[in-house]
């Protein structure tokens, strides 16, 4: 297996994008984007004092269920390519469903203006690790108020006043269903403009067929090379 050159000061990515020429010669070329990805995920922890790389399974967190998925980070920049952070404003309020070990939160948190940012997340184990990556991240964290939630989503009623919604996939079917029914719920008593961001966007038909989401636009990643959902980032408004 060739090793991965790691100088001393540089960062791990650096040295992964100067491999490529050496691995295309080397008959490794289809490996590369996989690696370039999981070091991306290493390099983000690294760089910023967390712990969101490391993938959980729902055995292992004693919560496995057909239609919950496992924990997954979604890439680093998928938050800051489907939503411009001019269209944030001090008003808003940001809620994560399925928030996992907090990437999204910490994203939210540091490079927007808003005002809350809320996580919710199932398991006791990635609230607590979501909880200690709020604390020990080197990121600058813009919102005055961040908190992640431990709480089933079926249990969980969503604010009046959250205005962007993001999930990574985390539940599907009938969970799924629910919690869109509680958003639009909560679009019901206090109507206003809700932006929702959705990475491999399973559930896409379900959202289209209640009539209340409208799709806007949908974010292809550079290193796509296949047609799918899945890597895919699509943004509706709740209407």
């Amino acid at each position: 297996m060739t090793e991965l050159p790691i100088r001393k000061g540089r960062p791990v990515l650096a040295d992964v994008l100067e491999l490529s020429d050496a691995t295309v010669s080397s008959g490794l070329l289809v490996q590369l984007p996989l690696a370039r990805r999981a070091l991306a995920r290493l390099w983000y922890d690294r760089r910023f004092g967390v712990n969101t790389a490391d993938f959980a399974t729902l055995t292992d967190l004693g919560l496995e269920h057909p239609e919950r998925v496992y924990y997954s980070p979604a890439h680093w920049g998928t938050l800051r390519r489907a939503l411009p952070a001019r269209d944030v404003g001090e008003h808003d309020v940001f809620l994560d469903l399925g928030a996992g070990k907090g990437r999204m939160m910490l994203e939210a948190a540091s490079g927007y203006a808003f005002k809350r940012v809320i996580g919710v997340e199932l398991s006791p184990e990635l609230t607590e690790v979501t909880r200690r990556n709020l604390t020990a991240t080197r990121l600058r964290l813009r919102a005055r108020d961040v908190e992640v939630v431990q709480s089933d989503v079926l249990d969980y009623d969503i604010p009046d006043d959250v205005s962007v919604v993001f999930l990574n996939n985390p539940f599907r079917g009938e969970i799924f269903a629910s919690a869109m029914e509680r958003l639009l719920d909560s679009a019901g008593r206090a109507p206003r403009p809700i932006t929702m961001i959705y990475f491999n966007p399973v559930e896409e038909p379900h959202l289209l067929q209640t009539g209340r989401f409208k799709h806007v636009r949908t974010v292809v990643p550079r290193w796509r090379k296949v047609e799918g959902i899945y890597g895919t980032t699509r943004v509706y408004t709740v209407t």
